[in-house]
Order: structure tokens, then C-alpha cells, then sequence
């Protein structure tokens, strides 16, 4: 963890400056930051692997938050920066193979999910219920493709890629969870074996000033599993926050927000990958609780 703090710089001690800083700066247009969303299919190559995904747009249009019903910009980027080994998480061994996750707002496709979840031990996708059937199918019918090294994807059809996909599925799992609704506990990670989480990940998920509140509250509440867990060591859980930056009024209420409970730092421009640098309009922060550290 000390070598992380190394590589992430300063802590952000002001949210407003830390606003300022980045909606000062020329954003380009990303408009609402869809992939596509009239399509209900998408192909997505992401670290040398193809991967369908499902959506469904007539969701999306449906009165109240859908907006998970699609895939946005930023899920493929986040997942290839989080799946490369060159990333400083993983070069600094905040996550390794042993690591249980969890994510908050995966929407329909567990792209993130897909990618991570067979470099770790546990991956726990979670979102509102109406996700729910979608991303179980791309959870299946993606998970032969996430297992295979990306050289050997066309020539893998026989039993040890099933195999290998049989047993990454079992780590890789999707269950419901309403922020404002339901309880953080350590079934979550669906399993007696894992008690808590070594990082939470929420990627684009503050877009609506009402949610902020539940949003982070479910982050703290998330990362506290890890204190209270006496099976594992005294390292802190790690909060992922990956977003666009579109409105800077909802901006500041989220960093804000999040400021009180956590230390956070924004991701220095030299440890992102080049489409999620600051002249993408894109931004990722890292945040670990305040007792904690």
C-alpha cells in the first residue's frame, strides 16, 4: 500500500479545487457517453479479446433510472486499464490473484467484471434487479471468451478451455444491490471462505445528484467489511471510482461527499491509459476510508 501511495502524488485536501481543476480544462464531447444505444448488440474488443455483449435500448427509455441498460464509454476503457498488468494496482500489490472485489452499478454487460474476474479470486457484480437477466447472459456467454489467453482464442474449442471457464464462473458472480435499499454485509461475496473485499470499483455511476449519498455511503460501507474481517491482513479495502465528467455542479457533490469519508487521490496521468487521460474527459480516483489509514 506504501507503494501506491508513492505512485498516486498528493491527496486531494480541497474538493473544490480538485473541481475546479478539472472542469478548467477543455473537455471534449463525449455527448452522454453511450457506445451505441440503439443497438442490442455490441461487439467490444478489449486486451486482444472480442467480447457480445446484449443491451437493451427499450429499457434505457423506460421512466426512471435505466441507464444501466446499456453499455457507456468509458466500461471498455476502465476494464482494459484495470486488466493490464502494467497497471499500478497490480504492479504495486494492492491486487493480485488472491484478491475478492466488488463492483457497484455494473449495468448490463460486467464488462469490468469480465475482464478482471479471472486474475483474481473473487468478482462480485452488482446493480439494481432489472439488470439482472441481461448481464447473467453476458456473464455466459462471455466467459469462455475472458478465460482464453488472447493468442489462442480462435484454435481453444476443446475440454480445457470449458474447464477453465467452468472455473472462473464460479468465482465470477452477479447479485442484487439497491444502494438505498439494501444492506452491505459479508454475504455479499457469496461465499464463508471471503468475509470482505480488497477493493471496491464503481465506473460512471454519479450522474444523478440524488444517488450521490447512497452511492458513496454503500463505497464506506463496503469497505468496512474489510476492517471487520480478522481472516485477512491489516490492508486496507481500496475504493475505485471511475467516471466522465460531464456536469461540474454533480462533480463537486460527489467528491465532496466522498472527501469526508475517504482519502482520495486522483490517478496521475502517467499511470492511465492513453483514452482515459485528462483530455478525454474522462477521470479515475482512488479512495481509502479515513479510519484506516
Amino acid at each position: 500500500m506504501f507503494l501506491l501511495h508513492d505512485q498516486l502524488g498528493s491527496e486531494i485536501q480541497d474538493p473544490e479545487e480538485e473541481t475546479f481543476l478539472l472542469f478548467s480544462q477543455e473537455i471534449p464531447s463525449q455527448n452522454l457517453g453511450f457506445v451505441d444505444s440503439h443497438a442490442t448488440t455490441l461487439d467490444l474488443p478489449i486486451g486482444g479479446k472480442d467480447y457480445i455483449i446484449h443491451q437493451s435500448p427499450t429499457i434505457l427509455n423506460r421512466p426512471g433510472s435505466t441507464t444501466g441498460a446499456v453499455v457507456w464509454k468509458i466500461t471498455p476503457l476502465v476494464a482494459e486499464w484495470l486488466g493490464s498488468s502494467d497497471n499500478l494496482l497490480w504492479k504495486s500489490g494492492v491486487l493480485s490473484s488472491s484478491s475478492s472485489i466488488l463492483e457497484l452499478g455494473c449495468g448490463i454487460s460486467g464488462l469490468v467484471g469480465l475482464v478482471l474476474g479471472p486474475l483474481v479470486s473473487r468478482y462480485v457484480l452488482t446493480d439494481q434487479s432489472y439488470v439482472s437477466r441481461l448481464v447473467e447472459k453476458n456473464l455466459e456467454e462471455n466467459i469462455a471468451v475472458a478465460t482464453q489467453k488472447p493468442v489462442s482464442l480462435k484454435r481453444s474449442r476443446g475440454k480445457s478451455a470449458t474447464t477453465t471457464a467452468q472455473k472462473s464462473s464460479m468465482n465470477l458472480r452477479f447479485t442484487p444491490l439497491d444502494w438505498e435499499l439494501d444492506e452491505v454485509t459479508p454475504s455479499l461475496t457469496g461465499t464463508e471462505d471471503i468475509r470482505s473485499f480488497d477493493a471496491v470499483i464503481a465506473c460512471d455511476c454519479i450522474y444523478n445528484d440524488t444517488l450521490i449519498r447512497p452511492l458513496v455511503q454503500t463505497c464506506v460501507d463496503a469497505c468496512k467489511l474489510r476492517s471487520r474481517d480478522p481472516s485477512v491482513s491489516d490492508n486496507p479495502a481500496l475504493c475505485i471510482v471511475a467516471q466522465q465528467l460531464r456536469d461540474p455542479e454533480i462533480f463537486e457533490g460527489w467528491i465532496k461527499e466522498f472527501n469526508k469519508h475517504f482519502c482520495a487521490w486522483r490517478v496521475p496521468e502517467d499511470a492511465l491509459s492513453e483514452t482515459l487521460r485528462a483530455n478525454t474527459g474522462f477521470i479515475v480516483h482512488i479512495g481509502i476510508l479515513r479510519d484506516t489509514t
